[in-house]
């Protein structure tokens, strides 16, 4: 163990030099010499990088079909539970199962891809784009099947109706 001399007992030549830093970046930033990270988002597009997981969406089938097959591999794998699925018989005596409901809950989500992994038949993705949540009630954020294929706007569940009603 190292000994501390009186100098480095008292702290005050850390406390100056870690003072003297704070300022150096104080006056560095508000004279614009350096690169900060201030975006200035209406007027400039926000930079999403290629590899960022965005909002949860259902692939279909060349016949329009949702491509789940209700395997459950993407509810099991999740680590935050936030994906629940009930599986329905299929009229089709071809297609064993599909998803009579599929939810996605967006609040308990943390984007970390498991479910994208884990799904055999690449039925979900996290490709879309968009990174910016924005809702008005929690229900908002409950993401069923029809939202997750893209046919309608998000619908509060608990009490449905849309966020324009």
């Amino acid at each position: 163990m190292q000994t501390l001399n009186f100098w480095q007992k008292l702290y005050i030549p850390e406390i100056l030099r870690g003072m003297w830093t704070t300022t150096r970046h104080f006056w560095t930033n508000l004279l614009g010499n350096r690169h900060t990270v201030t975006q200035q988002y209406p007027e400039q597009p926000t930079y999403v990088d290629e590899r960022y997981r965005g909002r949860h969406r259902l692939m279909r089938k060349e016949d329009g079909a949702p491509r789940c097959t209700a395997c459950m591999l993407c509810a099991t794998s999740c680590p935050a539970l936030c994906i629940h699925i009930e599986a329905a018989e299929h009229e089709d005596p071809t297609v064993e199962k599909y998803p009579g409901s599929f939810t996605i809950d967006e609040l308990r989500c943390v984007f970390c891809g498991l479910c994208v992994e884990a799904c055999p038949c690449d039925a979900i993705r996290m490709d879309t784009g968009i990174f910016a949540l924005a809702a008005y009630d929690r229900g908002n954020f409950l993401y069923p099947r029809n939202l997750l294929l893209g046919d309608d706007e998000p619908v509060n569940i608990a009490e449905g109706k849309t966020p324009a009603e």
